[in-house]
């Protein structure tokens, strides 16, 4: 049978009946935007996340570019950020008008290189987003560090991230605003889009509610100049009925990677890390090698899900072109990009589809296969 990279029936169907009751009580509430079922996601997500304040909003691409708007960049703002990740983490800073500084990354983490941000560091330098990628977080004392010495703000990308931790603390608790992400595919997804924003700051929190109704308090009377960036009633609903599961599809995970861990010793693969007093919500199992297009080609043709995050690094990009970066400047950056390859890692994978999914790689390898999970 055919091992999909992800697969959302497998992932829904126990919670069919809550989801259509959460689904039908919003419907019965005619109140579809924000509102109560919004207001007690909220409160749900700050005490799972430990912060202050959670506010929820209509992407992660959003949550970005929304906490980016309440620090109040613009126009001849430099930003740091890392050169691998997902799209939004640079072009929410490019959407304001601000400029996009890329770093290089850490080649056993793939988060943002600490020791390379100081020479990232201009005059209009005004923020930091640090990305954790793959559910991995990135080295936050040492850019807190970094940041409060030059009196920058922290935006965590944490799209990846829920339920990860450094030294037992999560997204957030070392950043100014951390961004998460509800797309259906993350480790807590809805069936639609949807994010979240989370800060201690009760100044930015209240900035940030604000912003996501087109800067208006009360309705029709706009102190600043916003978006729609609204979270819908529905989407809050369902991640409701999900939420007190993540942690047991974390652990799933985590049970998951250990065992590719051990599957895949022994072969000429770079596998995930995880760092003493780190905690991993992968998101993502990424392994790396300079095989990558020809071991992704031999499991496709067994039906074998698997996905390339992401094939061109951000200082690279058609879009970015006028920044001037050039081949070479992120070199670690531009490998991972040529190497990297996601196996299906989702908490309804069983033992028996990673012990195939195993013993193709090896096979690939001309490895011993290794029958059992």
């Amino acid at each position: 049978m055919p091992i999909p990279s992800l697969d959302l029936h497998a992932h829904h169907a126990p919670l069919r009946d809550e989801i259509r009751a959460a689904i039908d009580r919003v419907l019965d509430s005619q109140h579809f935007i924000l509102g109560p079922e919004v207001e007690a996601l909220e409160a749900e997500l700050a005490a799972y996340c430990q912060c202050r304040h959670a506010i929820g909003v209509s992407s992660g691409s959003d949550a970005l570019l929304v906490s980016l708007m309440a620090l109040g960049l613009g126009p001849g703002d430099d930003v740091i950020t890392t050169a691998y990740s997902f799209f939004a983490t640079a072009g929410c800073i490019a959407r304001l008008g601000a400029r996009p500084v890329f770093v290089d990354i850490d080649p056993a983490t793939l988060n943002l290189d600490p020791a390379q941000v100081e020479a990232a560091l201009t005059p209009r330098t005004r923020a930091l987003i640090p990305v954790h990628l793959f559910g991995h977080l990135a080295d936050m004392p040492a850019l807190h560090d970094f940041a409060r010495r030059h009196s920058l703000p922290i935006v965590e990308d944490a799209a990846q991230a829920i339920g990860a931790a450094q030294a037992g603390c999560p997204p957030g608790t070392l950043g100014d605003l951390a961004c998460y992400s509800f797309f259906p595919s993350k480790n807590l997804g809805g069936v639609g889009d949807g994010g979240l924003v989370t800060t201690n700051d009760d100044d930015l929190a209240r900035r940030v509610r604000l912003l996501r109704t087109h800067g208006a308090s009360p309705k029709y009377y706009h102190a600043l100049i916003g978006g729609n960036f609204r979270l819908d009633a529905l989407q809050a609903a369902v991640l409701r009925v999900k939420l007190p599961h993540l942690q047991r599809w974390n652990e799933a995970r985590r049970r998951i990677a250990r065992a590719y861990n051990n599957l895949l010793s022994g072969l000429p693969l770079t596998l995930p890390v995880e760092l003493p007093g780190y905690r991993h919500s992968y998101h993502q199992y990424v392994i790396r090698t300079p095989q990558r297009d020809a071991l992704l080609a031999h499991l496709r043709r067994q039906e074998i899900g698997a996905e390339i995050y992401y094939p061109v690094p951000l200082h690279l990009q058609a879009c970015f072109a006028h920044l001037d970066y050039a081949p070479g400047q992120c070199p670690h950056s531009e490998a991972a990009a040529l190497q990297s390859l996601a196996l299906p890692i989702y908490p309804e994978l069983t033992k028996s589809q990673i012990a195939t999914v195993a013993a193709a790689i090896r096979a690939f390898f001309g490895g011993p296969v290794i029958p059992t999970a």
